[in-house]
Protein backbone atom coordinates (compact mmCIF):
# COMPACT_ATOMS: atom_id res chain seq x y z
CA UNK A 1 0.00 0.00 0.00
CA UNK A 2 0.86 3.23 -0.55
CA UNK A 3 -0.97 6.43 -0.65
CA UNK A 4 -0.83 10.42 -1.34
CA UNK A 5 -0.44 12.09 1.88
CA UNK A 6 -0.71 15.73 -0.15
CA UNK A 7 -3.28 15.28 -2.15
CA UNK A 8 -1.77 15.81 -5.51
CA UNK A 9 -4.36 18.59 -5.86
CA UNK A 10 -3.75 20.48 -3.21
CA UNK A 11 0.22 20.19 -4.32
CA UNK A 12 0.54 23.74 -6.14
CA UNK A 13 -1.56 25.48 -3.81
CA UNK A 14 0.23 24.71 -0.78
CA UNK A 15 3.74 25.58 -2.16
CA UNK A 16 2.14 28.73 -3.03
CA UNK A 17 1.38 29.55 0.32
CA UNK A 18 4.57 29.41 1.63
CA UNK A 19 7.19 32.06 1.56
CA UNK A 20 8.63 31.98 -2.25
CA UNK A 21 11.90 30.09 -2.89
CA UNK A 22 14.63 32.63 -3.82
CA UNK A 23 16.68 31.59 -7.08
CA UNK A 24 19.00 29.64 -5.64
CA UNK A 25 16.93 27.43 -3.94
CA UNK A 26 14.95 26.92 -7.09
CA UNK A 27 18.00 26.41 -9.08
CA UNK A 28 19.15 23.98 -6.62
CA UNK A 29 15.79 22.17 -6.72
CA UNK A 30 15.94 21.96 -10.55
CA UNK A 31 19.57 20.86 -10.57
CA UNK A 32 19.12 17.89 -8.40
CA UNK A 33 15.98 17.07 -10.57
CA UNK A 34 17.82 17.14 -14.01
CA UNK A 35 21.32 15.43 -12.40
CA UNK A 36 19.81 12.66 -10.17
CA UNK A 37 16.14 12.17 -11.07
CA UNK A 38 15.98 8.85 -9.59
CA UNK A 39 17.15 10.47 -6.08
CA UNK A 40 15.55 13.47 -6.35
CA UNK A 41 12.31 12.73 -4.24
CA UNK A 42 15.25 12.99 -1.35
CA UNK A 43 15.11 16.29 -1.20
CA UNK A 44 13.00 17.99 0.93
CA UNK A 45 10.10 20.21 -1.10
CA UNK A 46 10.06 24.03 -0.41
CA UNK A 47 6.80 24.15 1.96
CA UNK A 48 8.84 21.84 4.30
CA UNK A 49 12.23 24.07 3.83
CA UNK A 50 10.21 26.94 4.92
CA UNK A 51 8.91 24.70 7.90
CA UNK A 52 12.60 24.15 9.29
CA UNK A 53 13.59 28.03 8.67
CA UNK A 54 10.46 28.98 10.61
CA UNK A 55 11.54 26.59 13.46
CA UNK A 56 15.11 27.30 13.67
CA UNK A 57 14.40 30.93 13.96
CA UNK A 58 11.94 30.17 16.12
CA UNK A 59 14.21 28.24 18.59
CA UNK A 60 16.72 30.85 18.72
CA UNK A 61 19.58 28.34 17.44
CA UNK A 62 22.86 28.43 17.90
CA UNK A 63 23.80 24.64 17.55
CA UNK A 64 22.62 22.84 14.82
CA UNK A 65 23.03 19.22 12.76
CA UNK A 66 21.33 17.68 10.25
CA UNK A 67 21.83 14.08 9.39
CA UNK A 68 21.22 13.48 5.53
CA UNK A 69 22.29 16.61 3.56
CA UNK A 70 22.01 15.40 -0.09
CA UNK A 71 22.18 18.35 -2.04
CA UNK A 72 22.23 21.08 0.41
CA UNK A 73 18.51 22.24 0.32
CA UNK A 74 17.51 21.75 3.85
CA UNK A 75 20.89 22.54 5.04
CA UNK A 76 20.30 25.86 3.14
CA UNK A 77 16.61 26.56 5.10
CA UNK A 78 18.09 25.42 8.29
CA UNK A 79 21.30 27.07 7.97
CA UNK A 80 19.80 30.56 7.00
CA UNK A 81 17.15 30.15 9.97
CA UNK A 82 20.58 30.30 12.75
CA UNK A 83 20.85 32.90 15.26
CA UNK A 84 23.57 35.33 14.59
CA UNK A 85 26.86 33.01 15.61
CA UNK A 86 25.49 29.38 15.09
CA UNK A 87 26.64 26.71 13.35
CA UNK A 88 24.82 23.71 11.50
CA UNK A 89 26.75 20.25 11.72
CA UNK A 90 26.03 18.28 8.35
CA UNK A 91 26.45 14.48 8.19
CA UNK A 92 26.65 12.89 4.88
CA UNK A 93 28.58 9.71 3.35
CA UNK A 94 28.41 11.17 -0.09
CA UNK A 95 31.09 13.36 -1.47
CA UNK A 96 29.50 13.45 -4.77
CA UNK A 97 25.96 14.79 -3.58
CA UNK A 98 27.59 17.36 -0.96
CA UNK A 99 30.17 18.48 -3.73
CA UNK A 100 26.76 20.09 -5.15
CA UNK A 101 25.20 20.92 -1.72
CA UNK A 102 28.82 23.22 -0.81
CA UNK A 103 28.05 25.00 -4.50
CA UNK A 104 24.62 26.02 -3.46
CA UNK A 105 25.71 27.35 0.43
CA UNK A 106 28.45 29.50 -1.27
CA UNK A 107 25.80 30.74 -3.64
CA UNK A 108 23.29 30.91 -0.60
CA UNK A 109 25.87 33.03 1.70
CA UNK A 110 25.97 30.13 4.14
CA UNK A 111 29.24 28.61 3.69
CA UNK A 112 30.88 30.14 6.45
CA UNK A 113 27.78 28.43 9.28
CA UNK A 114 28.33 24.76 7.93
CA UNK A 115 30.91 22.17 9.04
CA UNK A 116 30.48 19.10 6.83
CA UNK A 117 31.39 15.69 8.22
CA UNK A 118 31.77 13.07 5.49
CA UNK A 119 31.49 9.64 7.74
CA UNK A 120 28.83 7.55 9.27
CA UNK A 121 26.53 9.66 11.00
CA UNK A 122 26.32 7.33 13.88
CA UNK A 123 29.94 7.80 14.45
CA UNK A 124 30.03 11.51 13.88
CA UNK A 125 27.33 11.75 16.46
CA UNK A 126 28.75 9.59 18.98
CA UNK A 127 32.18 11.88 18.89
CA UNK A 128 30.08 15.21 19.97
CA UNK A 129 30.53 16.50 23.27
CA UNK A 130 28.28 14.86 25.82
CA UNK A 131 26.50 17.75 26.88
CA UNK A 132 23.06 18.60 26.56
CA UNK A 133 24.23 21.68 24.40
CA UNK A 134 22.18 21.08 20.77
CA UNK A 135 18.95 23.43 20.11
CA UNK A 136 18.01 21.86 16.50
CA UNK A 137 18.52 18.51 14.82
CA UNK A 138 16.93 17.15 11.43
CA UNK A 139 17.16 13.87 10.42
CA UNK A 140 16.57 12.62 7.21
CA UNK A 141 18.89 9.77 6.34
CA UNK A 142 18.99 6.18 5.83
CA UNK A 143 15.35 5.38 8.02
CA UNK A 144 17.20 1.90 9.40
CA UNK A 145 19.43 4.29 11.46
CA UNK A 146 16.62 6.44 12.59
CA UNK A 147 16.64 5.12 16.34
CA UNK A 148 20.16 5.41 16.89
CA UNK A 149 20.16 8.90 15.63
CA UNK A 150 16.68 10.00 17.34
CA UNK A 151 18.79 8.96 21.00
CA UNK A 152 22.10 10.04 20.35
CA UNK A 153 20.91 13.73 19.60
CA UNK A 154 18.14 13.90 22.28
CA UNK A 155 21.02 13.18 24.46
CA UNK A 156 23.26 16.27 23.56
CA UNK A 157 19.78 18.41 23.27
CA UNK A 158 19.18 20.54 25.41
CA UNK A 159 15.87 21.43 27.79
CA UNK A 160 13.14 22.76 24.89
CA UNK A 161 15.09 22.23 22.17
CA UNK A 162 13.61 20.47 19.12
CA UNK A 163 14.50 17.49 16.03
CA UNK A 164 12.48 17.03 13.24
CA UNK A 165 12.32 13.65 11.77
CA UNK A 166 11.54 13.06 7.98
CA UNK A 167 9.75 10.24 5.93
CA UNK A 168 7.99 8.98 8.99
CA UNK A 169 4.71 7.86 7.28
CA UNK A 170 6.64 5.87 4.25
CA UNK A 171 3.80 6.73 1.95
CA UNK A 172 1.39 5.07 4.24
CA UNK A 173 2.86 2.53 4.83
CA UNK A 174 3.64 2.66 8.59
CA UNK A 175 -0.22 2.26 8.51
CA UNK A 176 0.03 -1.03 6.77
CA UNK A 177 0.74 -4.19 8.95
CA UNK A 178 1.92 -6.06 5.73
CA UNK A 179 4.32 -3.73 5.10
CA UNK A 180 7.39 -5.71 6.15
CA UNK A 181 10.29 -3.66 4.92
CA UNK A 182 13.20 -3.50 6.96
CA UNK A 183 12.95 0.86 6.73
CA UNK A 184 9.15 0.47 7.24
CA UNK A 185 9.41 -1.56 10.68
CA UNK A 186 11.98 0.94 11.53
CA UNK A 187 10.13 4.07 11.38
CA UNK A 188 6.89 2.39 12.07
CA UNK A 189 8.33 1.15 15.86
CA UNK A 190 10.13 4.42 16.60
CA UNK A 191 6.91 6.41 15.80
CA UNK A 192 5.87 4.34 18.67
CA UNK A 193 8.49 4.84 20.70
CA UNK A 194 8.40 8.71 20.74
CA UNK A 195 4.88 8.77 20.77
CA UNK A 196 5.62 6.78 24.50
CA UNK A 197 8.75 8.84 25.05
CA UNK A 198 8.10 10.73 28.54
CA UNK A 199 11.20 12.65 27.81
CA UNK A 200 9.27 14.09 25.12
CA UNK A 201 6.39 16.47 23.92
CA UNK A 202 5.72 15.40 20.10
CA UNK A 203 3.30 15.55 17.30
CA UNK A 204 3.48 13.38 13.48
CA UNK A 205 2.39 15.76 10.90
CA UNK A 206 1.12 14.84 7.59
CA UNK A 207 3.66 17.62 5.89
CA UNK A 208 4.85 15.72 2.74
CA UNK A 209 5.69 12.34 3.76
CA UNK A 210 5.61 13.01 7.13
CA UNK A 211 7.31 14.88 9.70
CA UNK A 212 7.54 14.61 13.52
CA UNK A 213 8.51 17.26 15.69
CA UNK A 214 10.13 16.60 19.15
CA UNK A 215 10.47 18.81 21.58
CA UNK A 216 12.82 17.35 25.02
CA UNK A 217 11.09 18.15 28.05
Amino acid sequence: MSIDIVNPALNDYLLDHATPADDVLRELAEETHRLLPRNAGMQVSHDEGTFLTLLVKMTGTLHAVEVGTFTGYSSICIARGLAPGGRLLACDVSEEWTGTARRYWERAGVADRIDLRIAPAAETLRALPREEYLDFAFIDADKTGYPVYYEELLSRLRPGGVIVLDNVLRGGRVVDPGARDEADVVIRGLNDAIAADERVESVLLPLRDGVTVVRKR
